[in-house]
């Protein structure tokens, strides 16, 4: 496997003292998209949150790029190269879209980088270059997670961490949410993806992990994961 860029190593994490991850470990390599599945509940928001150091870690280690990063504030880990696109988008409605995206690079201090990587997201999205005065609030929910995703790019991450990037949309949009990401994948990007469309998901991804109730069932290739009887039945209907 390619260099890791992530370890999680037999994290527990508590939530109002309820046990909703016991002993969770994955990894992720340089230039991987690796997927989390699972029911709602399984623990998977909380496994991004706690990598984000929004979510306490009682038991285990999180290790970015050798380092240790359980303990560390939110904003340290954004800058030791981790972005997190939490399902809830979290935009700023009365700004403009550009605004926005331009927040997502608040670490960069070279303005020609932060330019560059305006061009790459509009190069990436095209539809947000049109509506770039525009509210974000005005946007349908398709846009709106473009401008989530891309305001995740604009600090130049190591790792991308999606929560749920589908959430919500309509079919098609769907469709054009996971082409993204396939895209960013096919350009070199390390990425972490929580989502609900396990047959896409595990489709695009190297690798995938399937959470119940807080641990770690199954682990293996997208497409042998796919094939999977446990999988089929309890995420696909078959």
């Amino acid at each position: 496997m390619a260099q890791h860029i992530l370890q999680v190593e037999d994290i527990r994490v508590r939530y109002s003292g309820l046990l909703v991850l016991d002993g969770v470990s994955l990894e992720v390599g340089s230039g991987e998209t690796v997927c989390v599945v699972g029911a709602n509940g399984a623990g998977k928001s909380t496994l991004l949150r706690a990598i984000m150091g929004a979510q306490q870690v009682f038991e285990g280690r999180i290790l970015f790029l050798g380092r240790e990063i359980a303990g560390l504030k939110t904003e340290q880990i954004v800058r030791l190269g981790i972005v997190y696109v939490p399902e809830e988008r979290m935009l700023f409605s009365p700004l403009s879209v550009e605004e926005n995206l331009l927040l997502g690079a608040y670490i960069l201090e070279d303005s020609g980088k932060i330019e560059q990587n305006l061009e790459f997201v509009y190069t990436l999205f095209p539809v947000l270059r049109e509506r770039k005065a525009q509210a974000a609030s005005t946007l349908s929910g398709g846009e709106q997670q473009m401008v989530a995703i891309g305001r995740g790019l604009m600090s130049s991450p190591r790792m991308l961490m999606l929560d749920e990037p589908s959430l919500g949309l309509a079919p098609l949009l769907v469709d054009e949410v996971l082409d993204t990401v396939r895209e960013l994948k096919a350009g070199g990007m390390t990425i972490l993806l929580v989502e609900q469309n396990v047959r896409e998901a595990m489709d695009l991804a190297d690798r995938g992990y399937v959470l119940q109730t807080g641990r770690v069932i199954m682990e293996g290739p997208g497409a042998e994961l796919l094939k999977s009887d446990m999988v089929r039945k309890a995420f696909l209907g078959l």
